[in-house]
């Protein structure tokens, strides 16, 4: 791949995934809200939280929004408004997370660089953002990852489970956080491949890695970088991971018990509070 003479020239353009595609979210049905991206952490939407961070960075020029479905924005007035006012681009979101991805990355510039990130990526902060764009600049990589530890999660929230990629040289967990130069949006393309044999773990798995990588997996030995190698090769992009040392970057809120460690991050006394009166 080519170097980026002049890396920081243009922005960031922003996608985020902010899909409602189901009715039995437990986060809903826990908040009440209308839509998993609605609901509360602190008091704020987790989809506004995730905003005022991207519009805090200083790298991001433009925020695309692929979701929630537009009958649900009135249940978010703030939402709304930044809509109406051309802060967020909103677009209809897809039948699967990679097709709603490669149409907020078909709506960007083709030589412009894009962060695509999650709506209920609620501990998102300036600070992690932009450690991994800077990171990525320099990566010379057509796409990076975002990740952190098992380590690091596991020793600033104990008891917190959460998916983790076991690997030879450690325990990994991903950051929903993912930068393409122009060469790595291939890599949306392949996602969508992938992610269109879900159904089929071993196809999948065989698609992804390839069969040598599957065994090195399955028998204990693979690595990191043999991974990356692995994926690299199939896809055609150069792919590097951005370790990333806050923690909150791996916590996302999917579950229940999710949405109370954000809010215990957020609002520690109302946690204590609630435990006091439910005893």
């Amino acid at each position: 791949m080519n170097e980026r003479s002049d890396p920081i020239a243009k922005k960031f353009a922003a996608v985020v995934l902010a899909a409602d595609r189901t009715n039995n979210d437990p986060i809903t049905r826990h908040t009440g809200a209308a839509c998993k991206a609605f609901a509360p952490v602190g008091g704020i939407p987790m989809i506004i939280r995730v905003l005022d961070t991207l519009a805090a960075c200083d790298l991001i020029g433009t925020i695309i929004l692929c979701g929630p479905p537009e009958s649900l924005h009135t249940h978010c007035p703030e939402l709304k408004r930044r809509i109406a006012l051309g802060q967020v681009i909103w677009l209809p979101n897809l039948n699967s997370p990679s097709r709603s991805a490669e149409s907020g990355l078909n709506h960007v510039p083709g030589d412009t660089p894009v962060l695509l990130t999650t709506a209920d990526h609620a501990l998102l902060t300036p600070g992690i953002v932009q450690n991994f764009l800077q990171q990525s600049i320099t990566s010379q990589s057509d796409a990076t990852v975002g990740a952190v530890t098992e380590q690091a999660i596991a020793a600033t929230f104990p008891g917190s489970k959460r998916t983790i990629i076991r690997l030879r040289d450690g325990g990994f967990r991903g950051c929903n956080l993912y930068a393409f130069f122009p060469q790595g949006r291939a890599l949306v393309r392949f996602w969508r491949q992938a992610e269109d044999l879900r159904k089929q773990s071993w196809r999948l798995i065989a698609r992804v890695l390839g069969f040598k990588a599957v065994l090195f997996y399955v028998f204990g030995f693979l690595t990191l970088q043999q991974a990356l190698k692995a994926v690299s090769e199939k896809s055609g992009v150069k792919i590097q991971v951005i370790m990333l040392d806050d923690p909150r970057a791996g916590i996302d809120v999917d579950k229940v018990a999710d949405l109370l460690l954000a809010e215990s991050i957020f609002n520690p006394q109302s946690i204590a509070d609630e435990h006091v009166n439910s005893s």
